[in-house]
């Protein structure tokens, strides 16, 4: 798996968060001052797989790209979180295209490869520039 920065303004959350979760990433990110967890993308439609937190943090920060790594359905599972419920990767083409929103802790993301670890300084994500292909290998 590869990391890759890419603009946050492109991703598609498709998940509502927790006001509270995020102020305690937030102060976690911050406090470290670099970023250690890549927000996982699906590869082709850009919506946020895993990191819903983390996406609406580095908007607060201004950041101009987060580290992420880009996946499909074929190497992720998907379950829903709640009894009872089921989610398929179909469902949730459907959310990010139609820009709304699951209830927070809807989807629940299970990789069958370990993600990347990652140490990318904030002020890095800040002073970023966005490459013509909008996305931006990191050596790994």
């Amino acid at each position: 798996m590869t990391l890759h920065l890419l603009s946050p303004h492109k991703l598609i959350p498709t998940e509502e968060t927790d006001a509270g979760r995020v102020d305690e990433v937030h102060d976690l990110i911050f406090t470290a001052g670099c970023w250690t967890v890549p927000i996982t993308v699906e590869k082709d439609a850009l919506f946020v797989m895993d990191g819903h937190h983390r996406l609406e943090v580095a908007l607060r920060l201004g950041l101009r790209a987060v580290p992420a790594v880009l996946l499909d359905y074929r190497s992720v599972r998907v379950e829903a979180w709640r009894a009872g419920e089921t989610i398929t990767p179909a469902d949730i083409y459907n959310i990010a295209r139609s820009r709304q929103k699951f209830p927070i802790k809807t989807t629940r993301h299970i990789f069958l490869d370990d993600l990347p670890a990652c140490n990318v300084s904030l002020d890095d994500l800040r002073q970023w520039y966005e490459p013509l292909d909008h996305s931006e290998r990191l050596a790994g």
